[in-house]
């Protein structure tokens, strides 16, 4: 499975972005794609992801009304659009995929329950 991200860049507090994930070789349908981030001097955390087998959504609480994930099947692509951003929201952006039958909340476990990962994109958010 390969995963290119893209779409970051630099946004003002207040501003949105729209990030994409281009993902390819997948050999089963049943999969959650989703996006982890990591500021600086933090832990990763997963923020948004959904599953592509039964399309259920996963948000953490800071990014809920916010941020929102889709999925083009025709494109095999994940976006994740970022609204009303805020500084905290500045991190590396990963995609990120966990096969399998599983609930989209897995994103927020921890690297060692996704199976591919991105190489990133930066967002930064200026005040």
């Amino acid at each position: 499975v390969q995963l290119v991200e893209s779409g970051g860049g630099l946004a003002q507090a207040g501003g949105s972005l729209r990030l994409s994930c281009a993902a390819s070789g997948f050999t089963s349908d049943r999969y959650v794609i989703g996006w982890v981030r990591q500021a600086p001097g933090k832990e990763r955390e997963g923020v948004s992801a959904i599953s592509n087998s039964n399309g259920n959504t996963y948000y953490t609480d800071s990014v809920k009304g916010r941020f929102t994930i889709s999925k083009d099947n025709a494109k095999n692509t994940v976006y994740l659009q970022m609204n009303s951003l805020t500084v905290e929201d500045t991190a590396a952006y990963y995609c990120a995929v966990a096969l399998g039958i599983v609930a989209p909340e897995i994103v927020n476990r921890g690297m060692d329950f996704m199976d591919y990962w991105g190489k990133g994109t930066l967002v930064t958010v200026s005040s």
